[in-house]
Formats: structure tokens, C-alpha cells, sequence
């Protein structure tokens, strides 16, 4: 029916643009109005066939049946607004049956959970006198009891949701049912937009949203003031008695609630007969509990646990009428999803454990809270059905009055990938434009859009991409999605689908809380010490193996319990497993033959969990994560003790502490290939290599802040080809180190040599130009693409043969002034002695041990030197050794000298000798001039600086010092 429905639609639509344009419509007027009768024939044969309801009068829904068919008749849209066990659930769809509906497509009538869906459709079929699949169907995640005779689909909002894929204006319905809208759930509210803008298209689509809060005007206002039906669903008054838990610390408030619930339970046997439902946080908390109500010995009760992942047969227990008194422990679930028949007392925790998630840290952060005041009401709500009722709560009324008063919809707590990906998938526009029942933080959608950025599922400018486009096809979380199409690139698809499906469920492996040391030592045989995805395989295998060799499900379910698995879950995992095996199919997925060995597994893994790597802190157990956070490695993991140095995370979750679950080793380097849209890269420390012959820096690569490769050397060129070149000119060309025998460079250092050499003997540096006078020289020639030796030396070998002298230096360009004066008759090269010329080295370098001028002396000629000779240096320099000298004179005799330069050139005049000792040569000169006695020892040579001595260089026969 629905096949022919979309058909049908589409052949109007495809008529229509044809029409618009002008073509021939002849043959697809034909093939509609083909279409049309066996539409109408359809109809017709569902008409016929429509049930005919009964109505129970005795529930409040059915009291106003009349103006909830004159409404629903008249209006697109209608909120039913009442309390739980009002009837709402099983009588709307009876009355849109009654109403024709079902008839063009069907009813579809949507839960936010799975156990809701089933009993819904159990509970209608069997008022519809139908058997569960004919008349009533329903379809959850991995079930479906449907046929082409159903009139009724019960579902997932999640399912409907992933129909809007292949069916965008959901053809195959007529009607729908939005029930329990005011959980605001993530489903519930992009549900409730994608239907404000799909009800303009669907003019023939009737929608019923129900409520059992009195925040119904906000849906009404939503649907663009949709009339608000109110139903009263309780018939009997409820008494609330408050028993607050003695405050103490955190650790022993755990043990109060089980007790406070004993005693509880003791009260209201006193009170009178009746079945108890109990509110309580979560699964552990009902193991818990019912431990401590066995203890205590109620005898008259039977105790039956309520939560989702609970086994069907376990579920339907609730509902089957027993002939002694119960107690029902249960999650929220019983909230608002479910009525529990024959409760006539309950007992309010006033804790749920709620998902939020931090767009800060991107954990998720699954802690026990407060319940809203709302939520307080649906839960004392539920008893007073079948008699006036007590609700208990563990809390008292100043705190209930102090909580807010509806719990945060799930759209404000929730990371929006997923949202943001199918919106994108179904080209719905932008999310801050979607009209949402309560648009999103900024915040939570900049997020949402960070994570399918990473994931590589929508390009920087937030537009969808091909891989986004199968991501949106996958109905599981998008980072597992990810790793799901990762399979096919490395190699390990036959192994992903297993662990894809794995991570998309509760783990199967179950640790109760009064035998975990069995339960760890059952586990053990399929831990791996360096990965706990690995374990999934493992224990993927050992399942499997006992598939093919059991002998009946019963010895199956014992195995599972014997290793502490979960059956249930186990054979959900499976399902899951068969669903993504299909949906990779459709994708054209190939899987691999051969097994998957260690890396390509995990790379495969890591694509989707980028944002979950952690390096091990240098001090402490502490892993430090993306972005600055600190995290631990959740205690059952099987690489707690190892403790890597790299690890991933298959998910981050914050209870007491922020947890690390199942996580394995990795290396950090392979994480720059999978996330190149991600990393950061930095440059510091860059210098010309000469070796090289190219300019280099130090690379560090960072992911989230990460150092994923702390170091290493890459060619700055490619980097920052203009900073390189800079260098290259600097260090290579200006500063002389080029590696290269190019006649222009030999020329060009030779001539700075003897420049340098020149500053050497005038000891001062203002001879030779600056720095930056030789790169502004080669700046002007070479081109601003070269930044290498090997580049440089292509392009001069092609510019010389145009111009041979391009690069070649001046000695007027080197020089900033005239040095007339150093002539080789000032600043010799050679020493003459008797025994021959000795080398002269000259170097201005003050504080250096050759600062000055050094003559070589073989080791021979050492004692056959003459130091007196050595005293005079050399013209060049012994001026200013004379004028020092002068200067260490006392004053008296100082001052007979003035002007000292004067005296020094007539000392000079008068040729010394050269070969005899300086000083009582000069004594005689000052003598003279004084005319007074002047004796060597009135000169002090310690003042003169090392410069204005010989130095000395003795070499062996080798010529080494």
C-alpha cells in the first residue's frame, strides 16, 4: 500500500512538472490515471475491511469522544492534553479508525521506547479483537510484526524518523499519533519541525500529538494555534506524604534509599492491599533494591523489575495479572510510556538518571539527578487508578517545590550531530532556521557541526558531503557510522560490522554488583591486553561457535549466563549486526576475506573517534585527552594495569569520574593521515642547512592539543616559501654558506676574505658592508621563487648566460671607505729573522687568545727567536703601542710629552732599532725630552691591552699548533 501510495504521489508531482514546462503529459496522464483506480480500488478493498471499534465509557478519554472526532475532523492538527492512564494511548487510534482514517495510508502511532511500541500494539490488537501483526502492527529497532492487511503501525519515534530517508513526506501514513510528546525527547522534537514544515505539503495528513503535561499550549502554539483537547485520567485521589532521607554524606545515601524504601514498603502494607511501583534511577539500582527487599523478608509481595533492556517475557510479566500483591521497580520508563495496571501505591525516589551531554569537554555526562516537578506529578500520577492511592517520596516538599518545574527537553542537552546530519540529508536548511519546538544553544549546533566536520561528513562551510550523504544512511550514531565506511578503505569491513554493532548497544558482558569477581574471571578469556575492541571479536566468535553447536536455546541461555553474558543483548547485538550487514550491502560495501590484522583495524576505529584519543600524563594514571581534559581508564577494561602511552576510546563518559570505556593502544603517528582536516601544524627554529642545501625548521603536529609528533625536521620552503627565501639569502648567499664551487661565489668570498682581512689589520669593522648591503645586493638579482641551493643554482646557470657577471661583487661595493692606509709595508705578512720569514696572522677579536697579531714559530726556531724584535710588532700597530706606553708615564714626566701622537712620530723619526728592546729605547727618547732621568721602570706595560703584545704560536713539524 504505501509503495503504491508513493508511487502514485509521485507520478502527480512528475505530471505537474511537466505541465509547468510546457511538455507532452499524454502517456503519464494514462499511467495516472492507471495509478489513480488501483489507488482507489486500494481504498475501496481497506474500507471495507475498516474495524469497528468498541469504546469503553468508563475511561476519561471516551467522555469526550464527540469532541475529539469533531476536532480531529475539522483541524490538521490536535493536541490531546491529560494525564496518564487517561486512555489517550489505545482509544486515539481506535477513533481514527472510527473516523475512516488508515484507509489512503496508514496510522502510525509512535513511543519514544521499544517496550512501549510492543505492549501499545498488544493492548490495541487485542481491544481491536485482532491478533499482535493483522490489523495492528508495529516495528521497532531490530523487530517488525506488520502485513499489508494492518491498519495500525505502533513504532519508535526513531523508526519514523528514519522513514523520513526513503520516504521524505511520509506517504505511506494518513494519520499520525505523536504520543508522549512532552518527554521532548531528541526524536519528539525534530519530529514535531520536520512536521511543521511537512503539513503545508500533506494537506490530507491529520496529526495528533498528545501530552500528559499541562505545557500543552506550547505545542499548540507550535502548530500555529492547534486546539488543546484536556482529558482527565484520574479517577481516584492520590495522598502524598512526604519522608525526606536523613541527611548524611554521598557514600551512605545509596544504602538510606534502599532502606527508606524498605520501610516504605512496611507502611504501606500496613495501609491496606494493593500493588507498589517503586521509581528508581537506573538498572543497578533495581538489582539493588530488590536484593535489600528480599532481605527483608516480604513474603506477601512478588517483586518484578521494569526497565527497557529488560527481556520481553520479563516485560510482560507487569501486565499479567498475578493473584498475589507486587512490586514493581522500575525506571522511568513507567513514567509516561507505560501504565502498569492495578497500582495503588507509589514510592518516588525523586532521582532519574539523565543524559546530558558537554559541548565543552564532548563527553557525555550520564549522572543521577533531581526529576522535574512534572515528572514528580507523572509519577505519583500513576496510582489512583483503581482506588484512592499514596505516593511516598523520599524527599521533602521544600526540595520538590525548589526543582524546576519540566525537565530540559533532550534537544538542550544532547550533541545535535546526528540531527544536524539527517536535516542536512533531507536538505531541510540550516538548524538555526528549522522551526524546532525549542531551538538549540548555538553552542550545542557550533558542536554538532564540529563533530560531522571531524568526522568529515560536512565540508568548513557546514554543506553535507558524499560521505555525509551514506553517514545519513546509517541509522546508528554518526561517529560509528564513520568507522563503518572506514572498513571497506582498510580493509577490516567483515570486523567493523561486528564491532559497529557492538558499540551501538549496551554491552552484553554483565558485572553483578555481588559477583563481579566471577563475572571478571568469566570474561577473561576474551580480554586482549592491548585492545578491548578486540575482546568484542573475541567474544563475537566464542558466540558463534556455540550457535552452530548448541542443542537447544535453553543450553544456549545457560552458556550465556554460565559467562556472565547477557542472552538478550547478545542477540540484539546479532540483529543490529544484520541490519548494518544489509545497509553496507546497499552501499555497495566490499567486505574483506582475509581477517584484519591490528592497524588497519584500529586506524579504521580511529576515523570515528578522533575526538576520544588520550596520551598517558607524565605523572599519575591520568590520560590527558582532546582539548585540555584529563580522563581515566574505566576500571574493567582489560588494559588497566598496561596502562599505553597512546590510547582511543570507543566513548567518554562522566559518572564519578571522567571514564575512558574500552579503549585501546595506539600510535600516535597515524593519526596525521586520518585526520589531515584536522591537525595543527607549527614551525619554529628555522636556519639554513647547509648539508642540505635548503632552509629547515622543527615540525610539531597537534591534534585537539595533542602532541602527536613533537619533532621534526622539514623543508621551511614549502611552508613559508617567502620567509625561507629571506634565509636562504641571508645565511646561504650573504653570509657565505652556500656549499657551492660556482665561479661568481669564489670570486665574491675571496673578495669579502680580503676585506675582512683589511678590518683585521685596522682593527675596526667598518670596512667591509653590513649584512644587510649583501642580501639587498642579491635580493635585486634573484628571483622570489628561490629558495634552495639546488633551485638557485638552476636559475643561475640559465641568467649567467645572458649575463656572466650578474652576480659577481666590487671591491668599491664591499667597501664602506678607503683603507689607503694598510699597505703591505704597514701590516707585512711576513717577520724577517735571521733564520728565515715567519708567517704573520692578523685578528681583531677582542678577548680572543690571537687577538692582534700572531706570528707562526716552528718549534726549532723557538729558542733562537729574538723577543725584542717580537716587542715592536708590526709598523702598523706599533704607534699605538708607543702612545700606550707614553700614557702609563707619571704625569710629570707624561706632560712633557703632550701631544703624544707628536712625540710618538718623533721617536719614530729618530729609526730605532728594531732588533734591540723597545723600552729603554723609548726611556731615552723621554729623557731627552724631560731632561731629567727616565728609567724602563717608569713605563707600566701591564695597562696595555693583549692586543698590543706578540702572540705566539709555536707549530710542531706538522705545522699543528
Amino acid at each position: 500500500m504505501a509503495r503504491d501510495r508513493h508511487a502514485l504521489l509521485s507520478r502527480i508531482r512528475q505530471w505537474e512538472q511537466r505541465r509547468r514546462e510546457g511538455k507532452p503529459t499524454d502517456r503519464l496522464a494514462g499511467e495516472l490515471a492507471q495509478a489513480v483506480a488501483r489507488s482507489a480500488a486500494r481504498a475501496a478493498e481497506r474500507r471495507a475491511g475498516l474495524p469497528q471499534p468498541e469504546f469503553d465509557p468508563a475511561l476519561p478519554v471516551n467522555q469526550r469522544l464527540d469532541e475529539l472526532r469533531a476536532a480531529i475532523e475539522r483541524h490538521q492538527v490536535v493536541i490531546v492534553c491529560g494525564e496518564t492512564g487517561s486512555g489517550k494511548t489505545t482509544q486515539l487510534p481506535k477513533l481514527c479508525l472510527a473516523l475512516g482514517r488508515g484507509v489512503r495510508g496508514l496510522i502510525g502511532h509512535t513511543q519514544p521506547r521499544r517496550l512501549a511500541a510492543r505492549s501499545v500494539a498488544s493492548r490495541i490488537a487485542q481491544e481491536l479483537k485482532s491478533t499482535l501483526g493483522e490489523v495492528v502492527g508495529f516495528k521497532v529497532r531490530f523487530t517488525e510484526r506488520s502485513s499489508d492487511k494492518s491498519y495500525i503501525k505502533l513504532m519508535t519515534d526513531g523508526i519514523l524518523l528514519a522513514e523520513t530517508q526513503t520516504d521524505r513526506y511520509l506517504t505511506a501514513y494518513d494519520t499520525l499519533i505523536i504520543d508522549e510528546a512532552h518527554e521532548r525527547s531528541l526524536n519528539i522534537d525534530f519530529l514535531l519541525g520536520f512536521l511543521k514544515q511537512l503539513l503545508p505539503r500533506r494537506p490530507d495528513l491529520k496529526v495528533i500529538i498528545t501530552s500528559a503535561t499541562i505545557d500543552a499550549d506550547r505545542f499548540s502554539q507550535h502548530f500555529d494555534g492547534a486546539p488543546v483537547m484536556e482529558v482527565s485520567g484520574r479517577t481516584f485521589p492520590v495522598e502524598v506524604r512526604y519522608r525526606p532521607l536523613d541527611e548524611r554524606d554521598e557514600d551512605q545515601h545509596e544504602l538510606d534509599m534502599e532502606a527508606a524504601i524498605v520501610e516504605a514498603v512496611e507502611e504501606l502494607a500496613r495501609h491496606g492491599p494493593g500493588d507498589i511501583l517503586v521509581f528508581l534511577p537506573g538498572e543497578r539500582e533495581i538489582r539493588d533494591t530488590a536484593e535489600q527487599l528480599r532481605k527483608a523478608r516480604l513474603s506477601a509481595y512478588e517483586i518484578l523489575p521494569l526497565f527497557a533492556r529488560l527481556s520481553n517475557e520479563d516485560q510482560q510479566k507487569i501486565f499479567r495479572p498475578s493473584g498475589g500483591r507486587r512490586i514493581v521497580l522500575a525506571t522511568n520508563v513507567a513514567e509516561t510510556s507505560l501504565t502498569v495496571p492495578g497500582i495503588k501505591y507509589v514510592i518516588d525516589t525523586g532521582l532519574a538518571r539523565i543524559n546530558r551531554y558537554s559541548p565543552r569537554a564532548k563527553v557525555e555526562q550520564l549522572l543521577v539527578e533531581k526529576i522535574s516537578q512534572a515528572a514528580a506529578r507523572q509519577r505519583a500520577g500513576r496510582c489512583g487508578r483503581v482506588a484512592a492511592g499514596v505516593c511516598i517520596r523520599l524527599y521533602s516538599e521544600q526540595d520538590f517545590n525548589a526543582r524546576p518545574a519540566f525537565t530540559d527537553p533532550e534537544i538542550v542537552r544532547s550533541n545535535l550531530a546526528a540531527v544536524i546530519l539527517r536535516m542536512a540529508a533531507l536538505r531541510l536548511g540550516k538548524v538555526d532556521e528549522f522551526p524546532f519546538l525549542e531551538a538549540p544553544s548555538s553552542r550545542l549546533v557550533a558542536d554538532g557541526y564540529q563533530l560531522l566536520h571531524e568526522l568529515g561528513a560536512v565540508s568548513e562551510r557546514g554543506e553535507i558531503t558524499e560521505l555525509g550523504q551514506s553517514l545519513s544512511r546509517i541509522p546508528v550514531d554518526p561517529k560509528v557510522g564513520r568507522m563503518l565506511l572506514a572498513g571497506e578503505q582498510f580493509g577490516c569491513l567483515r570486523e567493523m560490522l561486528i564491532l559497529a554493532s557492538a558499540l551501538s548497544i549496551q554491552d552484553p558482558r554483565e558485572r553483578p554488583f555481588d559477583a563481579r569477581e566471577a563475572a571478571t574471571r568469566a570474561h577473561a578469556r576474551f580480554s586482549d591486553e592491548k585492545s578491548d575492541f578486540l575482546s568484542f571479536l573475541a567474544l563475537w566468535d566464542f558466540f558463534d561457535e556455540a550457535l552452530q553447536n548448541k542443542s537447544s536455546n535453553r543450553q544456549l541461555i545457560q552458556l550465556c549466563h554460565t559467562h556472565f553474558l547477557s542472552h538478550l543483548r547478545m542477540r540484539e547485538w546479532r540483529e543490529l549486526h544484520a541490519q548494518l550487514s544489509q545497509i553496507a550491502d546497499e552501499l555497495k560495501l566490499r567486505r574483506n576475506e582475509l581477517p584484519a590484522t591490528y592497524e588497519p583495524l584500529h586506524k579504521a576505529l580511529l576515523t570515528g573517534l578522533l575526538g576520544n584519543v588520550g596520551m598517558k600524563s607524565l605523572e599519575g594514571d591520568d590520560y590527558l585527552g582532546a582539548r585540555g581534559i584529563h580522563f581515566h581508564i574505566f576500571p574493567a577494561s582489560g588494559l588497566k594495569k598496561a596502562r599505553p602511552k597512546w590510547l582511543v576510546s570507543a566513548e567518554l563518559t562522566e559518572t564519578s569520574k571522567l571514564y575512558a570505556r574500552c579503549v585501546a593502544s595506539i600510535q600516535p603517528e597515524w593519526l596525521e593521515a586520518l585526520a589531515p582536516h584536522l591537525v595543527k601544524y607549527h614551525y619554529f627554529e628555522p636556519h639554513w642547512e647547509k648539508a642540505r642545501g635548503e632552509v629547515v625548521a622543527s615540525e610539531r603536529v597537534t591534534l585537539y592539543g595533542l602532541n602527536i609528533v613533537p619533532r621534526r625536521m622539514v623543508s621551511y620552503g614549502r611552508v613559508a616559501p617567502q620567509e625561507a627565501r629571506e634565509i636562504f639569502l641571508r645565511e646561504a648567499l650573504a653570509n657565505g654558506q652556500l656549499s657551492t664551487q660556482a665561479p661568481f661565489y669564489r670570486h665574491n668570498q675571496a673578495l669579502i676574505r680580503d676585506i675582512e682581512q683589511l678590518e683585521h689589520k685596522a682593527r675596526r669593522q667598518d670596512v667591509l658592508v653590513d649584512e644587510q648591503t649583501l642580501f639587498d645586493f642579491y635580493a635585486e638579482r634573484v628571483p622570489a621563487e628561490v629558495c634552495t641551493a639546488a633551485g638557485f643554482d638552476a636559475w643561475r646557470q640559465d641568467a649567467e648566460r645572458s649575463n656572466p657577471k650578474l652576480l659577481y661583487l666590487t671591491r668599491d661595493y664591499l667597501m664602506q671607505h678607503a683603507a689607503s692606509h694598510i699597505t703591505e709595508d704597514q701590516f707585512p705578512p711576513k717577520l724577517s729573522t735571521p733564520d728565515g720569514e715567519l708567517t704573520l696572522r692578523y685578528r681583531f677579536e677582542p678577548g680572543h687568545a690571537l687577538d692582534g697579531v700572531t706570528v707562526d714559530v716552528p718549534l726549532p726556531l723557538l729558542n733562537r727567536l729574538n723577543p725584542a724584535q717580537l716587542e715592536w710588532l708590526v709598523p702598523g700597530m706599533l704607534r699605538e703601542k708607543l702612545a700606550l706606553l707614553i700614557k702609563s708615564l707619571p704625569k710629570a714626566l707624561r706632560r712633557a710629552c703632550v701631544p703624544v701622537p707628536d712625540s710618538v712620530t718623533r721617536f719614530l723619526e729618530r729609526q730605532p732599532d728594531g732588533q734591540a728592546a723597545l723600552l729603554p729605547q723609548l726611556a731615552l727618547f723621554v729623557q731627552r725630552l724631560v731632561g731629567a732621568p727616565v728609567s724602563v721602570a717608569d713605563f707600566n706595560p701591564d695597562t696595555l691591552p693583549a692586543h698590543a703584545h706578540m702572540n705566539i704560536r709555536v707549530l710542531d713539524d706538522g705545522k699543528q699548533e
